[in-house]
């Protein structure tokens, strides 16, 4: 049996709910209480992390803002990236103490679960030294693609923000940004890479699996009104090939105080 770990899926969330959301969460945690991890969606929404650099918005907010998007400022690590639907996002919140992690080993772990769960999808993705997040490798002339951008924040040891997977993410929203202030590279999503939409269940399956074997926890879902016990059993990942090996060093983490 793992640590007990909350599971909320309030699907699809407005990001600035979501991030009051982790706060109170991250609140909990340094009181004592048991970790959690949250999975959903955003609406279309560009955001700029503690590094963000302005001219990696290729248009203006109101631009963005007449094209459905909104731009937000954020205390996470990295510089600009989107969030939007048919993309998962998974904000966990742990206290790094209890798992006796740094951010460095724990960013580790984060991009080790993307990559378990792409690879349950036939996807082969790893990292890139030097460039964080998890990036399926260029062939045939074309660049290496980030498929999931992470970016952290660290504050008295308990973690808020995450990463961003793109599942059937529509990958035009990217030609708006420079994403992770990267100019050199792409964005691909699982169903550009598999030539097929993948099933976001069935997605959110394979990750929650991949975050029970990484960090070794026990999810117990959060029902709209009460905490409840899941089925009994952890969610099995589909069929997939053993992880592959993967090194490097990247990092994007900001910690606060």
């Amino acid at each position: 049996m793992g640590t007990r770990c909350t599971l909320l899926r309030p699907g699809l969330t407005d990001y600035q709910r979501a991030w009051r959301l982790q706060r109170r969460l991250a609140d909990a945690v340094r009181a004592g209480g048991e970790p959690a991890l949250i999975l959903l969606e955003h609406p279309p929404t560009y955001t700029l992390g503690a590094r963000g650099a302005g001219e990696h918005l290729l248009l203006s907010r109101e631009a963005l803002a007449a094209g459905g998007a909104s731009v937000i400022e954020s205390d996470r690590g990295g510089d600009v990236t989107f969030h939007g639907p048919g993309q998962l996002v998974a904000y966990p919140i742990f206290d790094l103490r209890r798992f006796g992690l740094g951010p460095v080993s724990y960013v580790r772990g984060l991009e080790a679960v993307c990559i378990a769960t792409v690879g349950c999808f036939g996807v082969v993705a790893g990292r890139v030294a030097g460039r964080p997040g998890v990036w399926v490798r260029g062939t045939g002339g074309r660049p290496d693609a980030k498929i999931a951008a992470i970016g952290v924040r660290v504050s008295r040891g308990v973690t808020t923000h995450g990463f961003a997977l793109n599942v059937n993410t529509d990958l035009r929203w990217f030609d708006h940004i420079v994403p992770c202030g990267i100019r050199d590279a792409g964005v691909t999503s699982l169903r550009e890479t598999t030539g097929a939409p993948a099933g976001m269940a069935a997605v959110e399956d394979a990750l929650i699996a991949a975050f029970a074997a990484e960090f070794g926890l026990a999810f117990v879902e959060d029902a709209p009104a009460v905490a409840v016990e899941t089925t009994g059993r952890q969610p099995e990942l589909p069929p997939c090939d053993p992880r592959p090996a993967v090194r490097d060093e990247a990092i994007e983490v900001t910690v606060g105080r």
